[in-house]
């Protein structure tokens, strides 16, 4: 692409914001306890192997320090990744009252129950992308199915454009309640290692 079709915002022009996360209050404490569990438990146990480890001798022949390092740095990138995701977080409460088209119309939050072009019905909750769960029915509001759904209403007719093709949907229902979504769960063996540090 040449330079002259190129074209930078101007200083006061504001600056389009694609990382903004949408997220629903569920999936917004889970990504906390998640962080909590990384920082008050995982990490601090993980820290603890490795200066054991180290204390062991030689650490370029010592499989318990390398391991230790590398589980570190795994967490340590993790707990970035979430701190963005929690920083950069909208939460959209489904339960919110809501008015006019936005309570009628498919938005982030919405249930959305539609039947395909074979006649299957199929149920959906449009969630944020941190919550997708397909065993039960979350998908993202940036999926193509999410992007098809949003802002139809009642017998909507949607077209979705897939990977495997288009098709058409009907959409029957769109309801806005609380979308349960799975809690965090502590590993049941958070400890790194299966060596304990000598005490």
């Amino acid at each position: 692409m040449r330079k002259g079709f190129t074209r930078r915002p101007k200083q006061d022009e504001p600056v389009a914001n694609h990382e903004k996360n949408y997220i629903t209050p569920g999936g917004i404490q889970r990504l906390k306890d998640e962080r909590h569990f990384l920082l008050t438990k995982d990490r601090p146990a993980v820290v603890e192997v490795v200066a054991w480890a180290a204390s062991n001798g030689d650490r370029s022949e010592n499989a318990d320090y390398q391991y230790s390092k590398r589980r570190l740095r795994q967490i340590d990138g993790r707990l970035r990744f979430l701190t963005k995701r929690i920083e950069a977080a909208e939460v959209i409460d489904p339960e919110a009252p809501r008015t006019g088209q936005r309570a009628t119309r498919a938005f982030f939050g919405a249930t959305v129950r539609y039947s395909t072009a074979a006649g299957a019905e199929r149920e959906v909750s449009i969630v944020g992308t941190d919550e997708v769960n397909l065993d039960r029915n979350h998908i993202s509001w940036a999926s193509p199915l999410g992007r098809a759904l949003m802002k139809a209403a009642e017998d909507d007719e949607v077209i979705l454009r897939a990977p495997g093709g288009t098709e058409t949907l009907t959409v029957l229902e769109v309801r806005y309640e609380r979308i349960p979504v799975e809690p965090f769960q502590e590993p049941s063996e958070s400890q790194p290692s299966t060596k304990e540090p000598d005490r």
